[in-house]
């Protein structure tokens, strides 16, 4: 845990709300990419690409990401993180959900041939773009990787 004397708000300006400008609505389009620290950037591969289906790219060098559809997760192997980095990275520490049209029942009935043990689901929650059902299990770090169908009305 941090020291309890250090100020955690990297922006103290905004405990005076009068001096923020106006929210910057539309700003943000979308994701392009996270950055993922692992333990094993071949033992990550392996598990997104044979249980996930995402696809192994190589860049700058012999840099290793995840991509799919649009997105793509970078990989950091842990103690040899590129620069800039985040603050604490470390393995395990992922929450991510990916969206999938795939039938929850058939995609569980993937996992479970592949042996990846099914945490949780398949149960309701609420995405980005409405209500969902979702399943929850990790990857070889102990992430925790959420499956969801979007549920059309």
């Amino acid at each position: 845990p941090p020291p309890s004397s250090l100020d955690l708000r990297p922006y103290p300006m905004w405990g005076n709300s009068a001096a923020l400008p106006p929210p910057c609505r539309g700003l943000i389009l979308g994701m392009d990419h996270v950055v993922m620290t692992v333990r094993s950037i071949a033992d990550t591969a392996a598990f997104y690409s044979k249980v996930l289906g995402m696809e192994v790219v190589s860049f700058k060098g012999n840099r290793k990401a995840l991509h799919f559809g649009n997105q793509k997760i970078n990989l950091h192997e842990a103690g040899k993180e590129f620069e800039p980095k985040a603050l604490h990275p470390t393995p395990g520490s992922l929450d991510i959900c990916f969206i999938t049209e795939m039938p929850l029942e058939t995609l569980m009935e993937h996992l479970k041939a592949c042996g990846v043990k099914i945490e949780e689901g398949p149960v309701s929650r609420t995405g980005a773009m409405g209500p969902i059902r979702s399943v929850y299990f990790r990857d070889p770090d102990q992430n925790l990787l959420e499956i969801s169908n979007y549920i059309k009305s």
